[in-house]
């Protein structure tokens, strides 16, 4: 299994009560399938992972496994606090069908965190893991940065097979790239830095713009791959808006305000997270308008 191309982030919906909509999850999930994704991230910060539960979290991934096909690719987010928490949510995980594992850092104690706690903290939730472990760096929202050097460290692991790199750092992407072995995985997961990041190496992404624009994403990782660098350099300045619309400015509210534009069942987000206003989603559709006229009507397949 390969952990290269473009993944979608999948946000978690829920109803007017703040329950989890597992029909709504189906449906979603049956038509990102109808796309080129190469698979889906259930569970991750767009999954807005740490307001769910564990017995929610192991019904989702378990109704994920029924709808994705066996040739694509379902990772579960299972990081904890503790790293005996972080491995019984991968043990939980894999047995209800997930193929690898995105595994956050821990970050409460962040004074103590040092390069080798997370190396030993990554290590034991990989050698009890029975399937392949992603490293996930997402300082926006932890708070803390695997350092460069526990992340090399670690990618020799026989079990540790990529790392998500959630801010858009291009040197630290540079920098994991030019020292991680080949056949370890750097995806990253800002979409406005996605041309420059496949530049430098990176093997794909997880993108919360995905969810919405599937076919702009994977149009731009293909290009880069065919060395068509002009066009996806056009590309990728007309993604940038709508992506910092669903992610840096509006986050998980203005994300399934999007979905609830082009079809998908965004539903409301989990308190303490609120919608967006009005005038935010018009602003939405007027992006998602615009890059459906770039990508001729491509983007909602």
């Amino acid at each position: 299994m390969t952990f290269s191309g473009v993944f979608a982030p999948i946000p978690t919906p829920f109803d007017d009560g703040g329950e989890i909509d597992l029909a709504a999850w189906r449906d979603n999930i049956d038509r990102w399938m109808g796309t080129g994704l190469r698979g889906l991230v259930v569970l991750g910060s767009n999954g807005e992972a740490p307001l769910v539960d564990d017995d929610e979290s192991d019904r989702l991934i378990a109704a994920a496994r029924e709808r994705i096909p066996a040739d694509r690719v379902l990772i579960a987010g299972t990081g904890r606090q503790s790293t005996r928490g972080a491995i019984r949510a991968s043990l939980r995980a894999a047995d209800r069908g997930a193929d690898a594992v995105l595994v956050r850092t821990p970050s409460y104690f962040k004074n103590q965190l040092t390069t080798s706690t997370f190396i030993r903290h990554f290590t034991t939730v990989a050698d009890a893991s029975p399937v392949p472990v992603l490293l996930y760096n997402c300082s926006a929202f932890t708070g803390v940065t695997l350092p460069v050097a526990a992340a090399a460290a670690l990618s020799i692991h026989e079990n540790i097979v990529g790392l998500k790199q959630s801010d858009p750092d291009m040197s630290y992407v540079g920098d994991v790239v030019g020292l991680v072995p080949a056949g370890f995985s750097v995806l990253v997961g800002s979409a406005q830095t996605f041309f420059t990041s496949l530049a430098l190496g990176a093997h794909g992404g997880i993108l919360a713009l995905a969810c919405v624009a599937p076919s702009a994403c994977q149009r731009l990782y293909e290009l880069v791959q065919t060395g068509s660098y002009d066009e996806a350099r056009e590309l990728q300045r007309h993604v940038t808006l709508l992506a910092k619309l669903v992610t840096s400015i509006h986050g998980i509210p203005g994300l399934k305000a999007a979905l609830s534009l082009i079809g998908y069942v965004g539903g409301r987000p989990r308190l303490p997270l609120a919608p967006v206003g009005d005038d935010v989603v018009a602003l939405i559709r007027r992006q998602i308008e615009l890059l459906n006229n770039i990508t001729a009507g491509e983007t909602h397949d």
